[in-house]
Parts: structure tokens; C-alpha cells; sequence
């Protein structure tokens, strides 16, 4: 069994900046792909950002240039740095960790984005 548990989040003024982070509860972050997902109120649950086991890295089109992911191997934490942030981007934000046919899910952070 995983654990995942996120930190971070917050209320932040549009422009503004946050860093999630992901801490798992094994060594599992270079076997497995680990992503972050969002979901808004009445919106599906989607994906913001991942990066493979071998260290490739992807976005949603929504985040390019704004949001980045990287990982710690030693600390076993994987890191959403979100810059000029939007209204849109208010949603809980998920940590998951895949490797088929496994898939762990952190418990979520809340990130509202609000004058």
C-alpha cells in the first residue's frame, strides 16, 4: 500500500504563486508515473501535469508556461509549482501515483484562486 499526502494549498490572489508538494510513503516516485489532477465544483476530475518514472514531463494545454513538475527522489515528494495563477485553476488539486494496474490517490488540497 501507498500513501500520498498533499500540502500547499491555499488562497492566493490571481497572479499569485503556490507550490504543492506530494509527499509518498515509499520509494515509488522513479517506478512510478506521478501525476497531479485537479477537479473544479461540477467539473470532472482532470489532469494537470505528470512525470514518467524516467523523468518525462507533461501538461495540460491549460498550464503550459504557468505550472511546472519535478520530483525529489531522496524526499520521495513530487512538487506542483503554480505561477500566475488564475480563477480557473481554484479546484482541489489530487496527487496520484500509477503503475499498472496499481493507482494511489492522495487525499486532495484545496487551491482557490480570489481577490
Amino acid at each position: 500500500q501507498v500513501q500520498l499526502v498533499e500540502s500547499g494549498g491555499g488562497l492566493v490572489q490571481p497572479g499569485g504563486s503556490l507550490t504543492l508538494s506530494c509527499a509518498a510513503s515509499r520509494n515509488i516516485i522513479v517506478i512510478y508515473t506521478m501525476g497531479w489532477y485537479r477537479q473544479a465544483p461540477g467539473k470532472q476530475r482532470e489532469l494537470v501535469a505528470g512525470i514518467t518514472s524516467g523523468g518525462v514531463t507533461n501538461y495540460a494545454d491549460s498550464v503550459k508556461g504557468r505550472f511546472t513538475i519535478s520530483r525529489d527522489i531522496p524526499k520521495n515528494t513530487v512538487y506542483l509549482q503554480m505561477n500566475s495563477l488564475k480563477p480557473e485553476d481554484t479546484a482541489v488539486y489530487y496527487c496520484n501515483a500509477f503503475n499498472h494496474p496499481r493507482s494511489y490517490w492522495g487525499q486532495g488540497t484545496q487551491v482557490t484562486v480570489s481577490s
